[in-house]
């Protein structure tokens, strides 16, 4: 049986270090390591778009890191319970034509009891900044 580590029910300890593998994760930029902590039938609601499924996640990320060049996020703990994380997050990254943004919002994640994320709902807003103005 496939099992991402750590397992819940979560405490800080263990919410906070599934939070940095999915930071650490994601800015890798590699859409298969990342749906590799994802169940093959995953649900996703990323802004405004649906995904579903490993497959799904990976032709996604592909896509977003081909558009979000120079991609930096950083992941904080909210709250968690049981199988369930909140996190707030911010990311910087430019398109192009060289324009920088900042991306802040909120994930609630739900996890299965072998540690992988089966729901993942994402609140996200940009804004553009000016380079000198980066954080990351």
């Amino acid at each position: 049986m496939e099992q991402k580590l750590p397992l819940p029910p979560f405490n800080f300890e263990t919410a906070t270090q599934k939070v940095q593998l999915a930071e650490d994760a994601w800015n890798s930029q590699d859409p298969v390591r990342v749906s590799l902590a994802y169940t093959v039938d995953s649900e996703w609601r990323n802004r405004s778009q649906f995904i579903n499924g490993r497959e799904e996640i990976v032709n996604f990320l592909s896509g977003k890191w081909q558009k979000e060049l120079d991609y930096k996020l950083k992941k904080e703990l909210w709250a968690f319970t049981d199988n369930r994380i909140a996190v707030r997050f911010e990311y910087e990254y430019h398109d192009a034509s060289g324009q920088w943004y900042r991306a802040y919002g909120n994930e609630n994640w739900e996890f299965d009891e072998n540690g992988l994320m089966q729901r993942r709902f994402a609140s996200i807003n940009d804004l553009a900044i000016n380079e000198a103005d980066r954080r990351l």
